[in-house]
């Protein structure tokens, strides 16, 4: 039938896609690595400060060991950034990295919810976040009447941080694929190397 001749020709077409696969994990690579270089510069320049709060039970994190654990969480987003940069020890560095961010999810962010930003018309909104929007009226209505609003706002509109999982969820998300798909061809160190040594690229990776 003609519908199942258009089909193959055009699964043939998307196959022909394919031969440039490498630029998805070159993209999530490069996606990432600005924010593990900034979020492990931030936690050097201040690591007294992550230290203790990390390890203050009542208002940080209260983790055990928080020198040690604030040294591993700085330098794996260090070393984490320069290698997905590169595209070397992917599959590697992906799984220190995914344990940062599940722990960051579950020490941190969990008990906001799922939304980074408050929006009380998202579909995980919470009664936090509910109960966001009163607050951000009245702090734009305050704005209104006693500051320049049009200049407070010409760089974005106001919003309220919810601080949930989101974000860190979705960056354990990318590097769960990268876990899976390794570097990617022609544009990693981790490439190259396999290359070299003769190992086929659906093992290398």
């Amino acid at each position: 039938m003609p519908i199942f001749s258009y089909a193959q020709k055009i699964q043939r077409g998307l196959n022909q896609t394919r031969k440039l696969d490498f630029f998805g994990p070159l993209a999530l690579r490069l996606y990432l690595v600005p924010i593990f270089w900034m979020a492990g510069m931030n936690k050097l320049s201040g690591f007294e400060d992550v230290v203790a709060w990390f390890g203050n039970h009542e208002w940080g994190l209260g983790l055990p060991f928080p020198y040690l654990m604030a040294w591993l969480a700085t330098w794996t987003e260090l070393l984490g950034a320069a290698c997905l940069l590169l595209g070397f020890g992917v599959r590697y560095i992906s799984i220190p990295l995914m344990i940062t961010m599940l722990l960051a999810a579950f020490s941190a962010h969990w008990q906001n919810g799922w939304q980074a930003i408050a929006d009380p018309h998202g579909m995980f909104a919470n009664q936090q976040v509910l109960e966001s929007a009163d607050k951000l009226a009245m702090a734009k209505q305050l704005l209104q009447e006693y500051g320049n609003y049009d200049w407070l706002t010409s760089s974005g509109s106001f919003v309220i941080l919810n601080n949930g999982i989101e974000f860190s969820i979705t960056y354990f998300v990318m590097l769960l694929m990268l876990f899976f798909v390794g570097a990617g061809r022609y544009l990693s160190v981790d490439y190259w190397i396999a290359k070299k040594m003769k190992i086929p690229h659906t093992e290398y990776q």
